[in-house]
């Protein structure tokens, strides 16, 4: 399954190569809206939540309203967790949270799973170099995605992977990576970072990963 993405900074939408370049901006809303309108899910970060620069807490609940959207950036607290499920979110992304002292907060993890249910959370697991990277990925930890998502599997039902690497890049998926976290659990993944062409999507389809695609779509390359 092809899921769009929607990240937000500075109350608009864009796009950014590796989490830092800003490659695409716009505030046509409504359009962006419209086209994804008839998928079954839709991603949406809050980029300026994810790095503690504030947050885009009203055009979150807008969006929500309209399209059926797991949310994530700035999950930090069971609270928050739960403020975001309500302001109409399917689902709930949590990602630099669960570690903490370059481990798996696996404290948090749990209590995260009791309050909200395993079912309606995604863990994001974020790659760079082949070790997880956390705070807007400007900061990598010593272990890998897999030992990551072994550790947390018992508190969520699905993992987002996302390989920095070849975020924006649209030069294609480190399908390597990709197989490594697919075999690694027997939760749902989704995959992010480099998917490009429908090619990408159909070999995710074929080892039962759905993929994440922004830069791709905004630009036209990857059509809809």
């Amino acid at each position: 399954m092809l899921i769009p993405s929607i990240d937000l900074q500075g109350g608009r939408i864009v796009q950014l190569v590796q989490g830092e370049k800003l490659a695409v901006e716009t505030d046509d809303f409504d359009g962006w809206i419209a086209r994804f309108a008839r998928f079954p899910k839709v991603q949406l970060i809050d980029l300026d939540a994810a790095k503690n620069a504030g947050d885009n807490s009203a055009i979150v609940a807008s969006i929500c309203a309209r399209l059926p959207c797991r949310v994530g950036g700035g999950i930090r607290t069971v609270a928050r967790a739960q403020a975001v499920l309500g302001a109409g979110a399917s689902k709930v992304i949590a990602g630099s949270a669960l570690f903490r002292g370059g481990s798996v907060d696996l404290a948090f993890a749990e209590a995260l799973a009791s309050a909200v249910s395993p079912d309606r959370l995604i863990a994001a697991v974020d790659t760079k170099g082949g070790h997880v990277a956390i705070d807007g990925w400007r900061t990598r930890l010593a272990i890998t995605p897999v030992e990551a998502i072994r550790a947390l599997e018992p508190f969520f039902a699905e993992f987002l992977f996302t390989n920095v690497d070849v975020e924006g890049l649209m030069q294609g998926l480190d399908r390597d990576a990709v197989q490594a976290v697919r075999n690694a659990t027997g939760r749902a993944v989704t995959a992010a970072g480099g998917v490009t062409t429908e090619d990408d999507v159909a070999w995710l389809e074929s080892i039962g990963v759905d993929a994440v695609a922004g830069m791709a779509i905004y630009t036209g390359r990857l059509k809809i």
